[in-house]
Order: C-alpha cells, then structure tokens, then sequence
C-alpha cells in the first residue's frame, strides 16, 4: 500500500470518527433534554404531594402559616408559627416551629433530591436529604418518605405540645 492510499484511509477513518462523534453528541443531548423533561415531571410530582401533606399537618395542629416555597434551591412548600408560651414563674418564652420540604434543581450529576429541615419549639429535629439518579427513580419511594417525614414531624411537634 503505497502513501497515498493510506492517506485516503486515514482521512476516511477521520470522517467516519467525526461522524460518530457528531451522533453521540446528538444522543447526548437528546438524553439530556429527557432527563431534564423526567425532572421536571417528577419535581411536578412530589411538589404537589409535599403540599398536601403540608396542608393537611397545617389543618390538624391551627396556628401554622403555609407557604409554597419556589425559589433558587427549588419548589416545595414550608409551614411555620411562632408561640408565646407564659408559665408561671418563668421567663415568657417564643417558641418557633417550622418543616420545610423542597425538590431541588436539577443538579449536573442529574440526580432528583428532595430536603427537608424541622425545627420543633426553637430546635432543629431533622435536616435531610434524599436522592436518586434520575433514570433510576422510583416516585413511590419519595412519597412514602415525604408521608414519613411529616408523620416523623407531627408526632414530635404534638409530643413537644
């Protein structure tokens, strides 16, 4: 095989590597834009069932201000109150509660995260987070740990009652 000849093969080999590099790049994006589609369904998703739970913790225990959250750590929803509370022989006291659950953004390792942080009667309960990839998520999974965490929450709020 003669110089010319392999200069048309490697100039050959060199298309066909651009060719391929041009179609990974365009699957990539292509994944790319559904896994920020799949984000947006499943922040869609639990954002809702966040705010139900809220409601409904806010419905049983009357004083606590509900707020939808949407801001640049992501959506949810956050109750909240502030108590005096007067004992004889005391200094008055505030007591200041609040359970904030939120979807984060869409993060560039593409994982779904929700958080959570309770402060029962000026003290920190709980700051959590949970996470899954997200080609690998199961919503039934975070709803079941959102129910929990606002179980966890009402039980230890109505215990510090």
């Amino acid at each position: 095989m003669d110089f010319e000849q392999r200069l048309d093969k490697a100039i050959e080999r060199g298309h066909r590597a651009n060719a391929a590099r041009a179609r990974a790049e365009a699957e990539r994006a292509l994944s790319e834009k559904e896994l920020q589609r799949l984000h947006a369904q499943y922040r869609l998703e639990l954002s809702e069932h966040v705010e139900r739970c809220l409601r409904q913790l806010a419905d049983r225990f009357p004083g606590f201000h509900f707020e939808t959250v949407i801001d640049d750590r992501g959506w949810g929803a956050a109750l909240s109150r502030e108590d005096l509370r007067l004992r004889p022989g005391q200094r008055r006291q505030t007591c200041f509660s609040r359970l904030e659950m939120i979807v984060r953004k869409l993060s560039p390792s593409y994982v779904l995260e929700l958080a959570a942080k309770a402060t029962v009667c000026n003290r920190e309960f709980f700051n959590r987070s949970h996470y899954q990839q997200l080609a690998e998520v199961d919503p039934a999974s975070f709803r079941e740990l959102i129910d929990l965490w606002v179980l966890e929450y009402a039980e230890r709020y109505a215990a510090a009652g």
